[in-house]
């Protein structure tokens, strides 16, 4: 992916604005934690609804976005992938959860979010299964990408631990898979 002119025409103001979520990506300590939570907040306004490919158009468009404004945003402040850029958070909470509607819909969403929003901070900070790599890539792409990856291993996990507490009888009472 290339960076794209219109974003090069937005005044830094907005271009890192956008990139740091305001005055979220200043927050102390740990910004990118701050930015998951955020995008913990957008996932439950803006993706609770939504269905499948409403999601993963939504997100798709979001995760484009974000490779532009952060890849123009380390450009501006003249840093590689600096901590204060949270947009890659953000943008990449709702891959945590998607497919999981239905559990998260039952009497323990908010459980389904904790956890989500846990493992996500987990595989974000640890960078496990090459998604230490990922950063490596120029520009905005390795800024977003590895939080894509950690989103999807989230993704996987949650599967996972539903599947087994289902089959542990730990989701009678809410959700049967």
């Amino acid at each position: 992916m290339k960076q794209h002119l219109w974003v090069k025409l937005l005044p830094d103001s907005v271009v890192v604005g956008l990139a740091t979520l305001g005055p979220i990506g200043n927050l102390k300590p740990a910004p990118g934690t701050w930015g998951s939570l955020a995008g913990i907040i957008w996932f439950s306004v803006a993706f609770w609804n939504l269905n499948y490919l409403a999601t993963l158009l939504f997100t798709f468009l979001s995760l484009y976005l974000a490779v532009q404004i952060c890849w123009e945003a380390e450009v501006r402040l003249q840093l590689r992938d600096p901590g204060k850029i949270v947009l890659d958070e953000f943008v990449a909470i709702p891959i945590c959860f998607v497919g999981l509607q239905p559990l998260l819909h039952s009497g323990i969403g908010w459980l389904v979010l904790l956890a989500g929003f846990l493992l996500f901070r987990l595989f974000d900070i640890l960078k496990p299964l090459g998604i230490k790599k990922l950063q490596d890539y120029p520009g905005g792409v390795g800024v977003v990408l590895d939080d894509v990856a950690a989103g999807f291993a989230t993704c996987v996990s949650l599967f996972i631990l539903a599947f087994v507490a289902d089959y542990l009888g730990y989701l009678e009472k809410y959700f049967t898979l």
